[in-house]
């Protein structure tokens, strides 16, 4: 298994996600999916850093870098508190044009951390621990558009026919 291709690929992965979440935050309706989307798009600026240093200590023949990627996680955004309070304010601004683009944003996550978790089983050593690392942050973020995702749903599906 050739981890820099590995790398490389989830490089060029992590700009598209952060590219979706830029562009997608100023089509939004709700203030708290706009806020989510343009906190995603930091978030995936730190990934592709710490992939970007992945790749860059595999160059030097040095070590991965798993403590800086420990330390992004305990600064991370999605704190439980966080996801609450947007959760909360979603489905009070719930707009149904958003329902898409959360629906995307969730599977962009999925797929994000099923990846991880793919190549993770496929490696081992530091590698491995790196993988995992991102993996655990894409389902954190993959938890919260799903339960917004579905939290606008539930409101959509109770409201009278035609919206």
């Amino acid at each position: 298994m050739d981890i820099r291709k590995i790398y490389e690929y989830a490089l060029q992965r992590e700009y598209e996600g952060k590219r979706f979440f830029e562009e997608n935050a100023a089509r939004l309706n709700q203030a708290s999916a706009v806020g989510a989307f343009k906190a995603l798009a930091m978030e995936e600026q730190k990934h592709i850093y710490f992939i970007q240093n992945q790749l860059k200590a595999l160059e030097e023949g040095k070590p991965a870098d798993l403590n800086s990627g420990l330390e992004m996680q305990k600064a991370g955004f999605f704190s439980q508190r966080a996801e609450k309070e947007m959760l909360d304010q979603t489905v009070t601004e719930a707009m149904l044009p958003d329902l898409p683009v959360l629906r995307m944003a969730y599977l962009i996550e999925r797929d994000f951390s099923e990846f991880y978790e793919m190549m993770a089983n496929q490696t081992e050593g530091e590698a491995r621990e790196v993988l995992q690392l991102l993996a655990g942050w894409e389902r954190t973020h993959e938890a919260l558009f799903k339960k917004m995702h579905d939290a606008l749903f539930e409101l959509y599906a109770k409201m009278p026919w035609g919206g």
